[in-house]
């Protein structure tokens, strides 16, 4: 199975080739930019191309989010004119007012926002214009590097002993990118053996939180972590934003489809920021032998 993936610096770009570094039926081909035309989609002649998302599309420029939106819409022209399958992968911040009960697949967005409208626009026209597709819904992703890679942002900030804000008034399902990476490599190869389960489909982790409380977790796994390993940092604050006073927006995607078509479960994300966390303080300590010595 060969795949084409865009935006060769995002953290979901990065999450797939690792992922298909493990396995000996993926092979990958990474374009550096988000443009794709027919002629060279038919000379890399993939199975599929992976269109990562907008990680935070409402604190965007409305032209950088319509740049993209344009991309999107010639690249499923390419794949349309390739017969090649195209996944789209898109946050879950176009449903902008949020849901009070898990949002199922088949709601479409409507968010009021004129750059969320575009991206949405560009999603009809994909379901209306050619079957061969994949959205795919994503809570918000994290991960240690590339573009978008909340995670990594954050432990940094807080390492330097930056003070972070972060939403108390929005519950949200943390989704990591590694986990997004194995489970599309997944779906489509079983879409390669004859699944043919076209459509749109929600892929978030287990257990909604406030970014709040998910960056507080993580402030404090990272103390023990440093902790355990001898060493005394002192981490910069967590303080809460709160925007909506009457209740709070919950944006928890509905993952049954999902695991009833494919067999995708959801991850833990308190799980996966563990284990992303051992992995900074080995590269950690890969950088400063020195405190290796002390752990």
């Amino acid at each position: 199975m060969k795949l084409l993936i865009l935006d060769a610096g995002h953290c979901l770009s990065l999450a797939l080739a690792r992922e298909a570094s493990r396995r000996a039926d993926t092979e990958l081909v990474i374009e550096q930019g988000m443009r794709v035309d027919a002629e060279t989609l038919s000379t890399i002649a993939p199975n599929a191309v992976i269109i990562p998302p907008l990680a935070v599309p409402q604190q965007m420029a409305p032209a950088d989010v319509s740049a993209y939106a344009d991309a999107v819409d010639a690249c499923m022209e390419a794949c349309k004119a390739n017969g090649v399958a195209l996944v789209w992968c898109v946050s879950d911040q176009l449903y902008e007012e949020g849901f009070d009960i898990p949002i199922d697949e088949h709601v479409v967005p409507a968010p009021r926002d004129e750059s969320l409208r575009r991206l949405v626009v560009t999603g009809n026209r994909i379901r209306a214009e050619y079957h061969r597709h994949l959205i795919v819904r994503l809570g918000p992703l994290f991960a240690l590097d590339g573009s978008h890679a909340w995670l990594g942002e954050l432990i940094d900030r807080l390492v330097m002993g930056e003070s972070v804000r972060a939403a108390e008034d929005v519950i949200c399902c943390p989704t990591s990118a590694d986990s997004v990476a194995m489970a599309l490599i997944g779906m489509l190869a079983q879409q390669g053996c004859g699944a043919e389960a076209w459509g749109a489909y929600h892929l978030a982790g287990v257990e909604p939180v406030s970014p709040f409380t998910f960056t507080s977790m993580v402030r404090t796994q990272l103390a023990t972590h440093l902790e355990g390993r001898g060493e005394t940092v002192a981490l910069g604050a967590v303080k809460a934003l709160n925007h909506h006073h009457d209740a709070k927006l919950r944006r928890v995607l509905n993952c049954r489809r999902v695991l009833d078509v494919f067999g995708v479960h959801q991850k833990p994300w308190r799980l996966e920021v563990g284990r992303m966390l051992d992995a900074w303080c080995l590269t950690r300590d890969q950088h400063h032998p020195e405190r290796g010595d002390s752990v």
